[in-house]
């Protein structure tokens, strides 16, 4: 059996925020172990923008060289592996890897991010990242004023439109089948030139990626750039759950403003607390994470 190794706060998810919580942590002489299986969910993503000292910069090579900043905190450790449980004991919370390797700590960080569920039209996850969009904040302004859809129905599509339209006029809305937006929702839609489609996509032709046109199920075509779109997603990582901590109506890990969840010992930083995805948001969780682990310790030590 593997040594059991004991530190002081286990970080589960090693990308953005759980560097960041790291980073605040091994600021603060706390013995850390980061584990993390290297798949980030943004790794077909080309550019990461919107975020300051970093915008237009590839996502893997920020995620690197925070890396090397936080691996100068000698008590910061890094363990490239998958966690498969975590159990609660009396006073720690023990953590078993995938490769058999265990690990206790008083303080857990999930920081694992959610998983995106992707419809079933060819293209799609292909283009997600890249061409297909969920974030005008982050890519907005690289396709600015281009023909430009937005792949929802209902009120998220009148919500997406409203938003879309101020960076782009050249907009239309695809239901991929029957509309479900309202009679007045659709007025005034039609008022902002917003045209609405409801025919069945069959798939979103691309280059690499790179948008091109939407097929129909009647053959037509539609050429578009760009498309914004809101799949449905899970929580990337099961186990904060099956620990107890609940979840929003939105399916989002629920933390306080110091990222506790409502399990005491377990905090949750970046996408998977957040409807906010971007670097910066999962940076800014992820400090706040690592600070108040490192004060909750202190406050049960003192």
């Amino acid at each position: 059996m593997n040594k059991r190794i004991n530190v002081d706060v286990i970080i589960v998810g090693g990308n953005y925020a759980g560097l960041s919580a790291a980073m605040a942590l091994g600021r603060a002489l706390r013995r850390v172990t980061v584990i993390d299986n290297g798949l980030p969910c943004n790794r077909q993503t080309p550019f990461s923008h919107n975020f300051l000292t970093q915008d237009g910069v590839e996502p893997s090579t920020i995620a690197q060289k925070a890396k090397q900043q936080v691996e100068a905190y000698q008590t910061v450790a890094f363990h490239t592996d998958t966690v498969v449980e975590v159990v609660k004991m009396s006073n720690v919370f023990q953590v078993n890897t995938l490769s058999k390797q265990f690990f206790t700590a008083p303080k857990i960080i999930f920081a694992t991010g959610v998983k995106d569920i992707m419809p079933n039209i060819p293209g799609f996850s292909e283009c997600w990242g890249i061409s297909v969009l969920h974030c005008p904040y982050c890519h907005g302004y690289e396709v600015r004023q281009e023909a430009t859809g937005i792949l929802a129905n209902g009120d998220v599509a009148f919500h997406y439109a409203k938003l879309i339209r101020n960076w782009t006029k050249n907009l239309t809305i695809f239901t991929d089948g029957k509309s479900t937006l309202s009679d007045e929702q659709l007025q005034k839609l039609a008022q902002h030139g917003i045209a609405v489609i409801e025919k069945k996509i069959v798939s979103l032709d691309h280059e690499c990626g790179m948008l091109q046109q939407i097929v129909f199920s009647d053959n037509s075509t539609h050429p578009v750039k760009a498309i914004y779109s809101r799949p449905n997603f899970v929580q990337h990582c099961p186990i904060p759950e099956s620990l107890g901590c609940e979840l929003t109506e939105q399916g989002l890990l629920k933390v306080d403003g110091m990222q506790k969840t409502t399990v005491p010992g377990i905090f949750a930083c970046g996408d998977s607390t957040h409807a906010m995805r971007s670097v910066a948001n999962a940076v800014a969780t992820g400090n706040m994470a690592g600070a108040a682990a490192n004060n909750e310790l202190i406050g049960e030590a003192f």
